[in-house]
């Protein structure tokens, strides 16, 4: 009886692995302009589920932790995507500025499950703050009388 459970188990497993799974970057549109120290941290904490330039560990291939993988790069793109950059209006690159500065002030990014296997995304209390500073004066809304004195 056990033999049988461990063999239906294991095509079960070896079933599951076809399930396709995308794990496509597709073009870099433009990304973001910022100083090369948040830039640095930008790329090594939020690119893989924020950006187009995912790179994809060897558990990315493996069902049903690549479902997973897949599911949390999908939703991260879709939230934020760095790689999208220059799409976005720049009302709205104020605004996705300003919530990278909160997510990270609030502990809310990088995600936990994600530091928990990329070590290089745990980000020290001087990045943190690195990040949270340039939020805020790069973030939020503008007066539109300052953005035409500077258009001037």
């Amino acid at each position: 009886m056990k033999k049988r459970i461990l063999i239906v188990l294991v095509v079960i497993v070896l079933g599951i692995q076809l399930v396709p799974v995308d794990r496509s970057n597709p073009a870099v549109a433009g990304t973001i302009d910022a100083p090369p120290e948040v830039q640095d941290i930008l790329k090594r904490a939020c690119f893989d589920c924020h950006s187009n330039e995912t790179k994809w560990p060897w558990y990315s291939y493996v069902a049903p932790v690549s479902w997973l993988v897949a599911d949390d790069v999908e939703e991260g793109r879709e939230h934020l995507n760095f790689s999208e950059w220059s799409k976005a209006s720049e009302k709205d690159r104020r605004h996705m500025i300003e919530e990278v500065g909160e997510e990270v002030e609030e502990g809310e990014m990088p995600l936990d499950k994600y530091v928990w296997l990329h070590s290089e995304a745990d980000l020290t209390d001087a990045e943190k703050q690195t990040l949270v500073t340039w939020a805020k004066q790069n973030g939020g809304e503008k007066d539109e009388a300052e953005e035409e004195r500077k258009g001037e």
